[in-house]
């Protein structure tokens, strides 16, 4: 887990790190080529932990690095690298990070992309532990196949900041609207990046479900978003919504303990604690529809799950929201809150499950609001319905 990621959320980073990583390992991005991986392998570049540094690590190529690290290129052309989307969406900016790479880091990088389907993706030998390795003719001829030097410029040639740690973050907004499912990324001439994310909202075609077909309408993969949170100390709730269960705490939304807790602890008649603080977050649906089935997963917190629950839900136009996250969701003026789940207890590492005849409302909705009392982790939250044009608002 990493301390302060509620940061994210300041005026010092770009809005678009609120989105999801639609490349990391944990929605399933994978590197499938690589020109070198000699140092260290390009499949470093989608972990989700941030990158460590060891000093007196090395392996029989040279120093143990947290990254992709090519050798120093002695033959003409440049280095790259090719990487399949976990979540296929639409890209609004990157995060290339080359933190401890500090006289090894690649001075220039450009990104491309393509929007593929399988029957243009040729098969690939198994990349294994590629360190001390170099790309084979074999390997060359397969991917030349897909003609990535052609793909989709997003970012041409920039220069990057070296690894020190308060600037090896270089942010690159992306205008395109397009939906990316592959990414190369390309390092002139040669060198190391730590980390690559890929911000974005995932993007599916929803012609292709039916009436009646029931789709998780909040979930990263089909468009689900997180819009804003009151804290976020150890895990983002934008991993509310990523994909399958959770690897580990660290992969969920988890927040500081409330230093507004009660010096002692008392129960209703319900089970429920007595506390006056609580802790929320906002999302919009990938799909305006009507919710039928809500899962909230309190995987992997055993020692540190709420007490209880509650989601609510609206109806807001673009603008509306807009103005909603410029006011940090501070009021309620054109955001009327509805109740769906009412104040719900949790229990520790357990799929908890919700049918519609619990719920308060029934009405096609735009956005949620997942509130926790009074603090401390959830790893995944479903809300299961039917996708459906918004015709009214809620009543």
């Amino acid at each position: 887990m990493e301390p302060g990621i509620q940061e994210v959320a300041t005026e010092t980073v770009p809005d678009f790190l609120q989105l999801n990583d639609l490349a990391s390992e944990t929605v399933g991005g994978k590197v499938f080529f690589a020109t070198d991986d000699f140092f260290a392998p390009a499949e470093n570049l989608l972990k989700r932990h941030p990158p460590e540094f060891k000093a007196d690590v090395f392996t029989d190529y040279g120093k143990w690095m947290d990254g992709w690290e090519t050798r120093r290129k002695r033959v003409p052309g440049h280095d790259w690298c090719l990487i399949q989307l976990g979540v296929p969406g639409i890209i609004h900016g990157f995060d290339v990070d080359t933190r401890f790479f500090t006289g090894n880091y690649a001075p220039r990088i450009s990104i491309q992309a393509a929007n593929l389907n399988k029957e243009e993706i040729p098969e690939f030998y198994p990349r294994n532990n590629r360190i001390g390795h170099t790309s084979s003719e074999e390997e060359f001829e397969a991917v030349d196949k897909m003609k990535s030097d052609s793909w989709h410029l997003l970012l041409p040639m920039v220069e990057l900041k070296a690894g020190y740690p308060d600037i090896s973050h270089n942010y690159f907004p992306v205008s395109s609207e397009q939906r990316w499912t592959h990414i190369r990324l390309n390092i002139y001439p040669d060198g190391g990046i730590a980390r690559f994310k890929a911000y974005g909202v995932g993007q599916i075609d929803w012609s292709e479900y039916g009436k009646n077909d029931m789709v998780d309408l909040v979930a990263m993969a089909h468009g689900g978003i997180c819009l804003g949170f009151s804290n976020a100390h150890f895990g983002h709730p934008r991993n509310l919504i990523g994909t399958g269960r959770a690897n580990d705490m660290g992969d969920g939304w988890e927040t500081a303990r409330r230093l507004d807790r009660p010096a002692v602890l008392k129960i209703d008649d319900n089970g429920i604690l007595q506390v006056s603080g609580s802790e929320w977050t906002v999302f919009r649906l990938g799909h305006t529809g009507r919710i039928m089935h809500i899962e909230i997963d309190t995987n992997h917190f055993k020692g540190n799950f709420p007490d209880s629950c509650k989601i609510d839900v609206c109806v807001l136009t673009p603008q509306e929201e807009k103005e909603q996250i410029l006011q940090k969701w501070s009021t309620n003026n054109g955001c009327k809150w509805k109740p769906l789940l009412p104040i719900t207890k949790l229990s520790p590492h357990k799929r908890h499950f919700f049918e519609s005849r619990c719920f308060e409302c029934r009405d096609v909705i735009t956005h949620v609001k997942l509130t926790m009392a009074p603090d401390g982790g959830i790893s995944r939250m479903r809300l299961w319905g039917f996708p459906r044009a918004l015709t009214s608002t809620i009543k």
